[in-house]
């Protein structure tokens, strides 16, 4: 029997008059859930599910992928959150959540029951049906697939000098949201270094970004976005806009160019366009739309008031558009805080209070040292906007790890 299986055992052999509380994932929205609530030291058995046992900051993925931060600058262990006097951490893969038996299969682990859920499984990528993009598009959703971008383009540079093919040379990004961006920014601070490791001609390299939309970053007034653009064209990248993509292959983009095909040759084709909730929750059965289920005022789910659904599987609708909130880390954080009070008040007979959330602003990073931003009214951009983006990420990691994450994991070079 796993060892994991033992411990939930005999967890629940000694604690069989508390109520059982499950949380499934260990990202933004779960780790702060889980902090909340062990800090009110509920009368409740909690119990962690995660598949990793580290939580990584899914806002920096981008320079892992890039080669400017190795993975465990963006990652800490899940257990420096977990209390073991209160929670039990489970290691292993969510299979499906059977919301009338309240249970939840695990992997390896079988079946663990619950009295409350938190569903904060995160995301998935998005390939929205286009020919080979699952196939030859280079995910960025965790740390498996942000090193293997870093490798993939090591390892192109490395044969361009055997085959002397500039393909090699060749990055196409697909999308051009905050990911692409941030990636494009990380990627063009990094391409002296690769220059000189690999001895490739620096005009050789080509940064292509292909996006389907006719305007990009339509979260910044356009003169903010227009700086943080014509930095990265300055920096080499070229921009297709209003170019949907129609096919990915091993070593080509096509995408449409009017009522025209072209097509861009590269050998590392990294895929942005979008991400989906977990894919857990349409196995099991939610009334979802792209791995995100409508979530009632106070963050739970129609016909199940004991599952509270968070993070990149929920959708917050904003009322005065009729549209949901954005999914970002901050609106995570504060569903987080959300969750531990609502939680609290059901298991003392009270109601539950309707979640709220203004956002406090957001900051796309061009690198190291530029970036742009909104912040609580304010637009920044260049150095002043690149410290506001590692003061945000150590609040992030405060948020969720405590001092001793922004203790060893901070971002302290806001001086560079």
């Amino acid at each position: 029997m796993c060892l994991n299986r033992m411990n939930i055992m005999k967890k629940e052999e000694k604690d069989m008059s508390k109520e059982k509380v499950v949380i499934l994932g260990a990202g933004y929205a779960g780790l702060r859930s889980l902090k909340e609530i062990q800090k009110k030291n509920l009368n409740v058995d909690i119990t962690l599910v995660n598949k990793n046992d580290y939580h990584y900051e899914a806002t920096y993925l981008h320079e892992v992928a890039s080669g400017a931060q190795p993975p465990k600058k963006i990652c800490y262990p899940v257990k420096d959150v977990v209390d073991p006097k209160q929670t039990t951490f489970i290691q292993d893969t969510v299979e499906v959540i059977n919301k009338d038996q309240k249970t939840v299969t695990l992997a390896n682990n079988g079946d663990i029951d619950y009295d409350y859920l938190v569903v904060a499984l995160g995301f998935e990528s998005e390939t929205f049906g286009i020919k080979g993009a699952a196939e030859n598009g280079l995910e960025m959703v965790d740390i498996p697939s942000a090193l293997a971008i870093d490798r993939h383009i090591n390892e192109q540079f490395a044969k361009y000098n055997e085959t002397k093919d500039e393909s090699y040379l060749s990055i196409v990004v697909c999308g051009a949201g905050f990911t692409s961006i941030e990636f494009l920014g990380e990627i063009t601070d990094q391409l002296p270094r690769l220059v000189s490791q690999y001895q490739v001609p620096a005009d050789k390299i080509q940064l292509t970004c292909i996006e389907a939309m006719p305007t990009l970053l339509p979260m910044f007034p356009e003169k903010l976005t227009k700086y943080g653009i014509d930095k990265l064209v300055e920096r080499g990248v070229n921009f297709k806009i209003g170019a949907p993509i129609q096919e990915v292959t091993k070593d080509e983009v096509v995408y449409k160019a009017g009522d025209k095909n072209e097509s861009v040759k590269a050998k590392t084709i990294v895929w942005t366009t979008g991400v989906r909730g977990s894919s857990v929750i349409g196995r099991s059965g939610f009334d979802e739309r792209r791995g995100r289920v409508v979530v009632e005022k106070d963050l739970t789910i129609a016909g199940y008031p004991e599952i509270f659904m968070i993070g990149d599987v929920s959708a917050v609708m904003d009322e005065e558009i009729g549209r949901p909130i954005p999914g970002t880390a901050q609106l995570a954080l504060k569903q987080g805080d959300t969750v531990a009070e609502n939680l609290e008040a059901k298991l003392n007979g009270k109601e539950t209070k309707a979640f709220t959330f203004k956002s406090l602003g957001t900051v796309a990073s061009i690198g190291n040292k530029e970036a742009i931003g909104e912040v609580m009214g304010s637009y920044l951009k260049g150095y002043p906007a690149s410290a506001m983006k590692k003061v945000i990420a150590d609040r992030s990691l405060l948020k969720t790890g405590g001092v001793k994450a922004v203790v060893s994991k901070g971002r302290f070079d806001l001086y560079h």
